[in-house]
């Protein structure tokens, strides 16, 4: 059985707060910016640089994109769009750019929600050669005719793809992935959340003892990372992934989310529900097709990974999703953050303590002898009585502890400790896997 130890270090939220500003795309100093911070907290981390034009399957490592200063100065000379005041101003991969426009030339080249006049969305173009502004829709319906400086000073060339991963090895050499994406900027639930959770849930798996899985945490750009990741891991990780978890938009505090693999019934999804019916009864339940993240990529076919996702607001289904209003503070939180983390320590309890328990004894034990069953029938006493009877009767050894909870109608970490003193007394041996 798993042991906690305590580890003392930095808050959660404060990590946020670094992460938070930083410029992150596909590629460049932003992400390598952002695994140092992670590294300070986790010195095991390994971080890979993997150079453009490198190909992974069907796909190419492109150019690696970094940005000095970028603007839109108004006729009047005023700053309309800085990226040093928001990242989220300049379309992500736009190519550097000098020169005077007029406002008809611009407006192909701009942003804006009409229907969130307030926020600045978030816009990328990462395979094409092109450039732009994100903007509010307010800051739009002010600009006048004239001309406007387009300045836009940075690279993109041939450099590399950066990504981290780190494993902490159990007792056995079966693992349980993590995933979490590293190419978003200054947005909070999307994919400030999924950073912090992830760096905070390997630390604290990194100071549990008796560890039995071997636990593989990866950080990278989304789906270009993940392919890259699973086409030089692939064989690898299909022989020994035994469950996962796609870390995203889980810093919030509004209903938890699951969206299930592609297979829908992997240990993943069963222990994703199991925990979430405990945390939060009325938590949204989504389809595989209302997939969108890099489950799409591990659940591919012909990788078919058993990867489930745990979310707070799932992408795409909060209204300050991939806008500037994705804030810390607004939407992701301190608490939110710590529920989704708690609820990803919760999967990893169970994924532990998901034993195949046998009875060794014919016909049911005598529970008394071994002062397990009351003397005096009270209706308390009768209770606990009956956990320890409805445990051994399911184990039959071809049922793991979650499907006895399930059976049972209870949490499943609530009746480990009465399985453990069953164990203790000899009376079920514990099994990894079901005995024939």
């Amino acid at each position: 059985m798993v042991t906690k130890v305590n580890n003392e270090f930095l808050d959660i939220f404060e990590l946020a707060k670094n992460i938070f500003p930083l410029n992150r795309s596909l590629t460049g100093n932003g992400v390598r910016d952002t695994l140092e911070l992670i590294k300070d907290l986790i010195p095991e981390v390994n971080v890979y640089e993997v150079a453009s034009g490198t190909k992974a399957f069907d796909w190419t490592i492109p150019q690696e994109w970094n940005i000095e200063s970028a603007y839109l100065e108004g006729p009047d000379g005023r700053k309309i769009c800085d990226y040093k005041q928001n990242n989220l101003h300049l379309v992500g991969y736009s190519e550097p750019v000098s020169k005077l426009m007029t406002l008809s030339e611009l407006q192909p080249h701009l942003h804006s929600l009409p229907d969130q006049p307030n926020a600045i969305p978030y816009v990328t173009s990462y395979y094409g050669n092109t450039w732009g502004f994100c903007i509010t829709e307010i800051e739009r319906s002010k600009m006048v005719d004239g001309v406007y400086k387009v300045h836009i000073k940075g690279s993109k060339v041939k450099g590399s793809l950066t990504y981290a991963d780190v494993v902490l090895k159990g007792k056995s050499t079966k693992e349980v992935l993590f995933s979490t994406y590293i190419c978003h900027p200054s947005m909070a639930n999307n994919e400030t959340s999924g950073i912090c959770v992830l760096t905070f849930l390997a630390k604290w798996v990194a100071g549990l003892s008796n560890r039995f899985y071997t636990y593989r945490f990866v950080f990278i750009p989304e789906t270009i990372g993940s392919i890259y990741y699973l086409s030089r891991h692939l064989k690898h990780l299909k022989k020994n992934v035994v469950a996962g978890f796609n870390v995203t938009c889980i810093g919030d505090e509004r209903c938890f989310s699951f969206l299930p693999s592609r297979n829908g019934n992997t240990v993943s999804d069963r222990v994703s529900m199991h925990v979430l019916k405990k945390m939060d009864p009325n938590y949204k339940t989504y389809k595989w097709s209302n997939r969108g993240s890099d489950e799409r990529q591990y659940c591919a076919p012909g990788v078919d990974l058993p990867i489930a996702s745990i979310m707070r607001s799932k992408y795409g289904e909060y209204p300050e999703y991939h806008t500037s209003l994705d804030t810390l503070g607004a939407v992701v939180t301190r608490n939110g953050l710590l529920g989704g983390l708690n609820a990803l320590k919760e999967s990893v309890m169970c994924l532990e303590s998901n034993y195949f328990p046998l009875i060794k004894t014919i016909g049911e034990p005598q529970l008394s002898k071994r002062k397990l069953y009351p003397k005096t029938s009270i209706k308390s006493n009768q209770e606990l009585a009956r956990i320890y009877l409805d445990l051994t009767t399911w184990s039959d050894g071809t049922k793991s502890l979650l499907d006895i909870a399930e059976n049972m109608g209870v949490y499943m970490l609530e009746i480990l400790p009465y399985l453990m003193i069953l164990e203790e007394n000899k009376l079920v041996t514990l099994n990894r896997m079901p005995v024939k």
